[in-house]
């Protein structure tokens, strides 16, 4: 009995109703499940079709930029200056190439990676968001594309990208004048916003820099299909790059040539001037450098060889450069005297040799020599420094400057080259502003011959030295006379700014007109540059000196110390009955004007107007030397290193 009360009977009822139960909340799981399942399916097949059907379009085409070709640079007879050629490059986008050491690592030995290279790469990655594709090297050559493209597949992240190179055909010819391009970095992002980093280049200096956003163009797209592992299949659509601008320059490249040849061995600068349009024929800085050497990125060696060198060559100086102009001043400070109603064009001013200041003892020196009787034609041919003297302390250093600004001093050319010098116009003004010192006679008188506070650049005499040649008009000066937006499109000239007068009485301007002519064809400093030539030249020699003589001891600036050398100017045009070139050669440590720079001008006149090549030109010297005046320029105050500052400011004052 007490087994059987231990033993629980089985009630299958109560068994059937919980099976019951628990089959329908199993049931009720499934039915559950399947209805979110079901509902899950419904949003991702019919609510979020759209956007997932993007996703996937998105995967298989990638929108690629196109990057549109670089203008053309021409000069003005169409002969190339800068162009494009095809080639390659590697760009790397890190968030898909993985571990970074080890991909240089072993693309390095499928294509050749120099250590700047990779130091370059480096800069950028670690500034540069991981899904931008960044270049590794460029202009790789085709035997480690052929390399690179058989060894792909190694290689996440990485490819082979073509593109076009610039370069320029004439070298260190038009380095100062068409520039150069450089890779384009973190900074050309910044200042151009995100979208300018699918361009590999941006303009430096010249005109590449200046006209960069023209030349460079609108960037196109292209929608590419590919497969699973990235591997382009095809292109389904385009929207089209605009290639960028063509320019077509009013230089010469035979004629700059000729420039680089008259100089030879010589360092300096030269501007030539169409007369009538203040279109730059031609302008030299040498010495000059190699721009394909930036396009790409330059070596350190080579950068630091160019850095190290004492003469310069990156420096331009027709437009960063610029000091004082010398005996070149004097056609201007002549036009200022009869414009201002101090003298006529036979007023005569008798030369003792040397002028005294009222009230004072010591003299500024005309080379220690007496001229005599001396008008404003005269004056200018014979660079007689007395008759500048007296008219600019007769003019007094305000009306003195404001002439000379009018004639295109102490400001800007309009060159269309960034960072154009405005130079110095010497003026009270100038000097408190600079120095919080009193203005002194002294200062005045030797301004008159283009000394002391002066700096003017060759463009702007070049840019003076044309408006006295056309008859007065200032044209602002311009590199780039054309332009066109296509190769079946016409040219379209450049429109052209207003050019100012210099004066409005032509009998004034041909009295100095016909100063500057006898310089070359009367009895002037230049009289051995008309040797032999056919036609007529006008033109003025100058001397801006590094040191003066001391006491009455005159100085050959050929025995002095190369880096105290006077710098020799010739300013001039031709033919002189109707110009078509006006010209400004600035030779540094050349000594005199007449004897160096002069024949460098005649060179250069002959191959524009005879077509003739010059041969190198050497320093001028001994039974060659033309006859010149040796001490244009020469003041008794003592002047400093770069002639631009009267150190002995007690012979100043009054």
């Amino acid at each position: 009995m007490a087994g059987a009360r231990g033993r629980r009977l089985r009630n299958p009822e109560a068994e059937a109703r919980m099976f019951r139960g628990r089959a329908l909340f199993g049931f009720a799981v499934v039915l559950l499940s399947l209805a979110g399942l079901a509902g899950w399916y419904f949003k991702l097949q019919v609510l979020d079709h759209d956007d997932y059907a993007k996703r996937s379009q998105a995967n298989r085409i990638k929108p690629r930029p196109v990057v549109p070709g670089r203008g053309l640079i021409l000069d003005r007879e169409g002969r190339i200056l800068a162009d494009n050629i095809p080639a390659y490059r590697l760009d790397v986008t890190p968030e898909d190439a993985g571990d970074i050491p080890a991909l240089v690592q072993a693309l390095s030995e499928v294509v050749e990676l120099a250590p700047e290279d990779i130091e370059r790469f480096e800069v950028a990655r670690r500034s540069t968001r991981s899904f931008r594709a960044i270049t590794l090297k460029l202009r790789i050559d085709d035997e480690e594309a052929a390399r690179f493209a058989v060894e792909r597949w190694r290689f996440p992240g990485v490819e082979l990208v073509p593109y076009l190179n610039r370069r320029y055909p004439y070298g260190e010819l038009l380095a100062h004048v068409v520039g150069y391009v450089g890779r384009t970095d973190e900074d050309d992002i910044a200042r151009f916003g995100e979208g300018h980093a699918v361009f590999t280049h941006t303009g430096r200096t010249g005109l590449e820099r200046y006209y960069d956003e023209a030349l460079r163009g609108v960037v196109g797209y292209e929608q590419v299909e590919t497969n699973v592992e990235g591997r382009a299949l095809g292109r389904l659509g385009l929207v089209p790059a605009t290639a960028g601008a063509d320019l077509k320059l009013s230089i010469d490249a035979e004629l700059q040539r000729a420039m680089v040849l008259a100089f030879g061995e010589m360092h300096g600068s030269a501007v030539a001037v169409d007369p009538a349009t203040g279109q730059v024929l031609a302008m030299v800085s040498l010495p000059g450098y190699d721009p394909n050497l930036f396009v790409n990125g330059i070596s350190t060696t080579d950068y630091r060889t160019l850095m190290d060198d004492p003469a310069r060559p990156l420096f331009n100086r027709n437009v960063l450069g610029g000091g004082p102009l010398g005996s070149i001043v004097k056609p201007f400070a002549a036009l200022a005297g009869l414009d201002s109603g101090l003298r006529t064009p036979e007023s005569r001013v008798f030369s003792t040799g040397e002028f005294f200041i009222p009230g004072q003892s010591r003299g500024y020196r005309d080379a220690g020599r007496a001229a005599g009787w001396v008008d404003l034609r005269d004056s200018i041919s014979r660079s007689i420094n007395y008759y500048y003297y007296k008219l600019a302390y007769d003019m007094g250093i305000d009306r003195f400057a404001e002439y000379m600004h009018r004639y295109g001093f102490g400001e800007p050319t309009g060159i269309d080259l960034t960072g154009e010098t405005s130079g110095i116009v010497p003026s009270r003004e100038w000097k408190l502003r600079n120095s919080r010192e009193p203005w002194y006679p002294g200062e005045t008188v030797i301004a008159g011959i283009g000394q002391g506070y002066w700096v003017a650049t060759a463009l702007q005499m070049a840019r003076g030295t044309a408006a006295i040649a056309n008859g007065g008009d200032l044209h602002p000066l311009r590199l780039v006379a054309e332009r066109r937006s296509g190769y079946d499109v016409p040219w379209v000239p450049l429109a052209m700014a207003p050019a100012p007068r210099i004066t409005d009485n032509p009998t004034h301007l041909r009295a100095v007109q016909e100063g500057m002519e006898a310089t070359i064809h009367g009895r002037g400093t230049a009289t051995a540059m008309a040797r032999g030539s056919p036609y007529r030249m006008a033109g003025k020699t100058g001397t801006a000196q590094r040191v003066s003589r001391r006491g009455g001891v005159s100085l050959d600036p050929r025995t002095l110390p190369y880096h105290l050398r006077h710098q020799a100017l010739f300013a001039g045009y031709a033919p002189a009955e109707q110009p078509t070139i006006a010209l400004v050669v600035v030779v540094e440590h050349g000594g005199y004007g007449g004897a160096t720079a002069a024949p460098i001008a005649r060179r250069i006149f002959d191959a524009w107007l005879l077509g003739e090549m010059p041969e190198p030109a050497s320093t001028v010297d001994g039974e060659d030397a033309p006859a010149v005046d040796p001490f244009e320029g020469v003041v008794s105050a003592v002047l400093g290193s770069a002639g631009a500052r009267v150190l002995d400011d007690a012979e100043q004052r009054p």
